[in-house]
């Protein structure tokens, strides 16, 4: 899930959707209401907020940042560039910020930590038939003990940065003598502290402690590679910030027989020539263990590298899981072994059932004949510039030798006046 889903809503999407979908999408919305077609405010204002949420959804940076944070998170450039001022406010709420007050007021409420990412490896078979998974993370909390205070009574103004939370060395870099200014080690920035009697002894005044939480990642049918689950506020806490997000990322492990493509399910099989030409039914086991018998019939065939189409044996679809993708099939045909067409009775017989050859030379008086053999590119390759072939490569190389750079290489042999 996404921060809030205003933009995809907007295009008809949905958050996971590719960017391919997302580009078909704004054109046949971005087509039904262009205010060419359709005169009037209504339909402008329609069009100016679909090319808005275009704008931010096409974009790979601007389109994370609106995930993470929201539209919020893309007015005050979170993450990366910011959409532009309260323009897009404007666009979808009427004027000003969608958390409160007018105009380009600041951020409202408490600042928001940052959002923890980690990667899920998954199989096929999870993303097909969906899986819960109980992932274990260690996350800092606000200590219980104290609340979040660091001790009991009253803190004491902290006597290494006197209350301002930073520190500052001097530094002498040549003639020249910088400041540098940084985070007090000893009161973590607050500006105040607590005695070795007041403190908290759970968390030793850090306000902070740290825990194990094991958390149950539902993946539902038809999701993808790369989608992401968020947990709300499950990343660290820190007194007076909202905490951030934890969010899994789904990465998909390479299957051994089946390739997806969106909902198409893709794979290859071997068959013999036999079956090419007069059809099969061979068993397929699926992602969901069943067997299933991908038959052609008689009547019908299958060229090599042909493809042929298993409906509804695809992925199931994310969010309508009742229905699915195809089963792509491309076929590799294996034809028989040399010692088979070796024998007359077996090319006879096969002669006379296939169609009959057409274009045959008949006599040879009058041309030259040139044998077809297999093709060894060891012996058969075509030497650069020669515009000659054969396995003659060697005694070329000794013309080579003989003549140096002759044969329009460079240089070339030059003639000398007596």
């Amino acid at each position: 899930m996404v921060q809030d889903t205003k933009l995809y809503d907007t295009l008809g999407v949905d958050p996971g959707a590719d960017p391919n979908t997302i580009k078909k999408a704004y054109r046949k919305m971005a087509l039904k209401f262009h205010p060419d077609k359709n005169p009037g405010e209504e339909a402008e204002k329609k069009f100016k907020e679909i090319s808005a949420a275009y704008e931010v959804l096409s974009d790979e940076d601007k389109r994370q940042t609106y995930d993470r944070f929201g539209l919020e998170g893309l007015k005050e450039g979170r993450g990366g560039p910011g959409f532009g001022g309260d323009d897009l406010f404007s666009m979808f709420f009427g004027g000003g910020s969608p958390f409160g007050g007018g105009g380009g007021g600041g951020h409202r409420g408490p600042r928001r930590g940052q959002d923890i990412g980690h990667e899920l490896r998954v199989t096929l078979e999870d993303l097909y038939n969906g899986k819960t998974k109980k992932m274990a993370i260690q996350r800092q909390v606000i200590c219980k003990k104290c609340d979040g205070r660091g001790g009991t009574g009253s803190a004491v103004k902290c006597s290494v940065c006197r209350g301002s939370g930073v520190q500052v060395r001097i530094q002498r870099m040549g003639p020249m003598v910088q400041q540098i200014q940084s985070q007090c080690r000893d009161c973590g920035g607050e500006g105040e502290a607590w005695s070795a009697k007041d403190r908290c002894p759970e968390c030793k005044g850090r306000k902070v402690s740290r825990e194990k939480e094991v958390l149950e990642v539902h993946i539902d049918k038809g999701m993808t590679n790369g989608h992401k689950i968020p947990f709300r506020g499950y990343a660290d806490e820190e007194p007076g910030i909202e905490p951030g997000d934890v969010i899994f990322i789904l990465r998909e492990a390479e299957h051994d027989v089946f390739t997806r493509k969106g909902n198409e399910l893709l794979m290859k099989m071997k068959i013999s020539l036999s079956e090419a030409l007069t059809g099969f039914s061979r068993k397929v086991k699926t992602l969901d263990n069943r067997d299933i018998a991908i038959t052609l019939t008689p009547g019908g065939f299958v060229q090599h590298e042909g493809v042929k189409v298993a409906a509804g044996e695809g992925m199931p679809i994310y969010r309508n899981p009742f229905e699915k993708g195809n089963l792509i099939v491309q076929f590799e045909v294996e034809y028989p072994a040399p010692e088979w067409f070796s024998l007359q009775e077996n090319r006879d017989s096969i002669e006379k059932l296939l169609p009959a050859k057409t274009e045959q030379v008949t006599s040879m008086n009058d041309m030259e004949e040139a044998m077809l053999m297999d093709f060894d590119p060891n012996q058969h390759q075509t030497r650069s510039g020669r515009g000659r072939g054969g396995g003659g490569g060697a005694a070329y190389d000794e013309d080579d030798d003989e003549y140096g750079h002759a044969h329009g290489r460079g240089g070339g042999v030059q003639c000398q006046s007596q």
